[in-house]
């Protein structure tokens, strides 16, 4: 049996596929002071539901948001960083560049290392080698400074060290015989790449969250074990699994873990239903994560801001915005009816979950609506009160000076214009026309707004999972392993030779080859390129043979003629005159996954119609109400609320619905059905 479970914000979600790739589910309401603790209840409630017992589960997978919340929220452990002498200010330098170009005084976050727990290492090594040794006495005085301060972690990042990493190697095998307790981060091991400042915040970050993710990990694998469960395997950014080992010594690599196993159970998804080209929005309590398949594969980034700082490592490109069920509604200080990005979470939650809330949040306003129902349960057996629904709305509205259902659409109308941007951020900002794309909504809210959306981009098809209020933890489950090694080149003209690629690529397939546990079964190589004198590179990738990593494999002219191609599709234009330089070389290796084909459930058989109001566009229409799992072949017609067992689904008037094999929905509007 395969288990993933995912931690979000309001929730956390646990599936385990046994035998036949049957799908066992379980929503508990997150734990955010010890997420260990929610998510221990979420295994225990699921293993009870399929009748298993721990020692069944052959893996797992995790994902989690305790790095992101860390981060966030400020708690992260008292860090050191040792830099080249002159370079130590860089993370505090940064780039000089104004997030919000208009508003002058607003400032960068603080870095996470304070001026006196930088220190400056006497060394200096250029792009072609060493210019200043680091004398062995000098640094182990060096280090000596840095264990009085009594640090919880330490971040090396030395001046090119990605060109020679034996400075960083010499520190740290001093800190580890001086420090032995202390997390140390080598940005030559991490990143590996140039750019002195995002390398230098990257690796300063991942040792100033590593202690915490240890420390949570440390405990979750304990707990885990003495319930009789394997060890869990950690999700990175990647999309990939890594053993906890790893994870807790670099928790850089998991900052956005919990939304990375949305994609890959949205990618498992959308081929089993043939589907190349997906739009995808996770909606959850707190948060709206969007990201696109195109022709089959999911698009990366080397090149995130996380909570105002970079992180420079592969990362699934993913745009989040603060738009969840969860999310707070207000009146801006012009009058204006505002939705996020502050969240009522898991704890006191929405109003209309009884637990203490009295603002007014997007559930709340559904629920008014008609689109969640009040005698049904939602996800974890909570039922949800109307009337404390109405009462935090009602503030609101008199706020505003409108009526009460008037600012119930209003919240919901406002919530779905920030997915909507987001959406087109990744789609019509980038150049790629979304109508061409089926949508597919997840997350416990995000089917409730996927028609809507759909109507906005002019999408005609809609894609709903059957488990689509556990996805993420569902492409836990179906994950493999990955493991990705880095490099900068810097080779153009004649050093960019077929000799000289082949080596630097061998080497990096070799190194991330014997990071992986396992033979690796799928191995790829991403080439960043550029016109010499351009700032930003463009990648070019080849998948190799496992078998034969000599197949296959690109040369410079090829390189050159593919560079040119993905310049022209991003910018309208390319140059041949012009020299190309390739920058940085990444290889990336994944072990086995395991072929998961989730079925459909049985349905709920025969039953008498059910009808209710819903309102849409202003006016209550009488909407048939299904509720529990969708038999494979069940039709459907809007208007129709599909309460289903994580998640509802509304059908609009004018769309039409059948269920497939797997449990997915398959709408089509208007005409396209």
């Amino acid at each position: 049996m395969l288990l993933g479970v995912d931690v979000g914000g309001t929730f956390t979600d646990a599936v385990l596929v046994g035998e036949g790739s049957v799908v066992h589910t379980a929503k508990v309401a997150s734990t955010p002071g010890e997420q260990s603790v929610a998510v221990l209840e979420a295994v225990r409630l699921v293993l009870e539901r399929a009748g298993a017992q721990p020692d069944q589960v052959a893996r797992f997978a995790h994902g989690m948001t305790v790095a992101t919340n860390a981060l966030l929220e400020g708690r992260t452990a008292r860090t050191a960083l040792i830099a080249t002498e002159g370079f130590t200010d860089v993370i505090e330098l940064g780039r000089q560049a104004r997030a919000h170009l208009y508003e002058l005084c607003r400032a960068a976050p603080a870095p996470l290392v304070p001026s006196d727990l930088r220190f400056a290492a006497a060394e200096r090594m250029g792009p072609a080698g060493v210019l200043r040794t680091l004398d062995p006495g000098t640094a182990r005085s060096l280090v000596e400074d840095v264990a009085r301060c009594a640090p919880a972690a330490v971040a090396v990042s030395l001046l090119h060290s990605y060109a020679d990493s034996s400075h960083e190697c010499l520190l740290g095998e001093l800190l580890a015989e001086l420090l032995p307790e202390a997390c140390v981060s080598l940005s030559s091991e991490l990143v590996g790449t140039f750019r002195e400042y995002e390398r230098t915040a990257t690796t300063v970050l991942d040792a100033a969250l590593s202690p915490l993710i240890g420390a949570y990990l440390s405990r979750l694998s304990a707990e885990a074990g003495a319930l009789g469960l394997c060890e869990p395997q950690v999700m990175q950014s990647s999309g990939g699994l890594t053993d906890t080992m790893r994870a807790g010594a670099h928790a850089a690599l998991t900052v956005l873990s919990g939304p990375a196993g949305g994609v890959g159970g949205a990618l498992l998804l959308a081929q089993l239903a043939g589907e190349r080209d997906v739009l995808c929005f996770d909606m959850g309590g707190t948060s709206c994560d969007v990201c696109m398949i195109d022709d089959g594969r999911v698009q990366e980034t080397a090149e995130r801001v996380i909570a105002g700082r970079p992180l420079s490592l592969p990362a699934l490109d993913i745009h989040t915005v603060g738009a969840g069920g969860g999310s707070l509604a207000w009146r801006d200080a012009g009058g204006a009816l505002r939705v996020g990005p502050a969240s009522a979470g898991a704890v006191p939650g929405p109003a209309c979950y009884g637990r203490g809330g009295v603002e007014p949040t997007v559930t709340d306003a559904n629920l008014l609506l008609g689109r969640l129902l009040e005698d049904s349960p939602l996800a974890g057996d909570l039922m949800l009160d109307r009337s404390a629904a109405e009462r935090a709305v009602s503030k609101l509205a008199t706020e505003l000076e409108i009526d009460v259902m008037g600012c119930a659409e209003g919240i919901v109308r406002v919530a779905e214009a920030e997915m909507l941007g987001a959406l087109r951020v990744m789609s019509v900002e980038r150049g790629i026309d979304p109508r061409g794309f089926a949508l597919m909504p997840f997350g416990g809210a995000g089917p409730l707004h996927a028609a809507a959306l759909a109507g906005e981009l002019g999408i005609s098809r809609v894609l709903c999972p059957r488990a689509s209020g556990v996805l993420c933890a569902l492409g836990l489950a179906a994950a493999a392993p990955r493991r990705d090694v880095s490099r900068t080149a810097m080779l153009a003209g004649a050093s960019l030779s077929a000799e000289r690629l082949d080596h630097v690529r061998e080497a990096l397939v070799a190194e991330a080859s014997g990071l992986l546990s396992e033979r690796p079964v799928r191995v790829r190589v991403r080439h960043e390129l550029r016109y010499r004198g351009q700032s930003f590179e463009l990648p070019v990738e080849e998948e190799l043979d496992p078998a034969d990593l000599t197949s296959g494999v690109l040369g410079p002219d090829q390189l050159r003629a593919a560079f040119a191609g993905a310049h022209e599709g991003r910018y309208g234009y390319s140059d041949d005159t012009a020299e190309v330089e390739l920058v940085n070389i990444r290889a990336s290796v994944w072990g086995a996954s395991p072929r998961l084909r989730p079925l459909a459930g049985k349905g709920v058989g025969e039953r008498g119609r059910e009808v209710r109001d819903v309102v849409f566009d202003g006016q209550p229409l009488q909407t048939d109400v299904l509720r529990g799992d969708l038999a494979p072949g069940a039709v459907l017609g809007g208007p129709a609320l599909c309460a289903l067992p994580e998640a509802t689904l509304i059908v609009p008037p004018g769309w039409r619905g059948q269920v497939d094999a797997h449990g997915t929905i398959h709408l089509h509007r208007g005409e396209a059905g």
